[in-house]
């Protein structure tokens, strides 16, 4: 009895220190969210946590911030933008990855060894060594400043983690279960669409995950290969711009700022009961 005491008290203590560590996140969320509903002259006078001394006060929110900087500091295109870079600079190394991670996990040739290494290592390469001769190359291709160009780094930039973390999932995978399915005739690619890619969804879709918050919330790349084209800007070098533009109306900031986290907030929370499984996937052998 007075271990099982003990339990509960240690699950009660977890708990409690889980959803303090859990308020703590979602605080300065909260405050962002307040803040970017409030007028300037509110949110100069008081702090955010003041709405709730009179929290059925309406009119000490408004919509104004987020309708001036959709229209006028030209958010809602950005918005698109992000979007065209972030679909397929996601999708494009999740597929070659898979194709790739599936054959040197599952396909024996030689080299093969080799291979992985190389490009488990370039994990460790920054990036920062590459922007100069790939600049170059896009500058002589015309692919600076374009969506095709900010899909081929994304894509070049993510592919040796996504393969490595395929390559994990892939080769935990039973040898016996892609035999059988060869001696039932199966090919090659029947094996691959047909049982590893559903049986690593897990895995795929933690990867997506991460690809997808790594290139919506990328800067860098899209600053050093766009340049000052604003037609493709992301949401990224909007809100960079309009730190210097908007450095007093800082209220702007926060609606601005709010906007560029809904969609990695939805993707994140609508992926997230994959995220665990495959976090941990090709852990354990089974």
């Amino acid at each position: 009895m007075k271990a099982k005491k003990k339990i509960k008290v240690a699950r009660i203590l977890l708990h409690i220190f889980i959803i303090f560590m859990m308020l703590i996140w979602i605080l300065p969320t909260l405050g962002l969210l307040i803040t970017s509903f409030r007028p300037a002259q509110e949110v100069s006078k008081t702090g955010w946590w003041t709405v709730f001394n009179s929290p059925l006060k309406f009119t000490q929110f408004t919509l104004n911030n987020y309708k001036e900087v959709i229209t006028k500091a030209g958010l809602g295109t950005a918005f698109k933008n992000s979007f065209m870079i972030t679909i397929f600079g996601t999708l494009l190394p999740v597929i070659i990855g898979a194709f790739a991670a599936f054959g040197l996990a599952k396909i024996e040739f030689k080299g093969k060894s080799l291979i992985y290494s190389l490009i488990v290592g370039l994990l460790v390469v920054p990036l920062q060594l590459t922007f100069i001769p790939i600049l170059r190359l896009y500058n002589k291709l015309k692919l600076s400043g374009t969506f095709v160009g900010l899909w081929f780094a994304h894509t070049a930039y993510g592919l040796p983690f996504a393969i490595f973390m395929l390559h994990n999932f892939f080769v935990s995978l039973p040898n016996d279960l892609f035999d059988s399915a060869r001696i039932d005739g199966a090919s090659l690619w029947t094996s691959f669409y047909k049982l590893a890619l559903p049986l690593s969804v897990p895995a795929i879709a933690s990867l997506v995950i991460f690809q997808f918050l790594w290139v919506w919330n990328d800067l860098l790349v899209a600053l050093i290969y766009l340049g000052g084209t604003k037609d493709v800007a992301p949401l990224t070098v909007v809100l960079a711009n309009m730190v210097g533009s908007y450095g007093q109306n800082w209220h702007l900031l926060t609606a601005a700022a709010f906007i560029s986290m809904v969609v990695p907030l939805i993707v994140f929370l609508s992926l997230q009961k994959y995220f665990v499984k495959g976090i941990l996937a090709g852990s354990v052998k089974g």
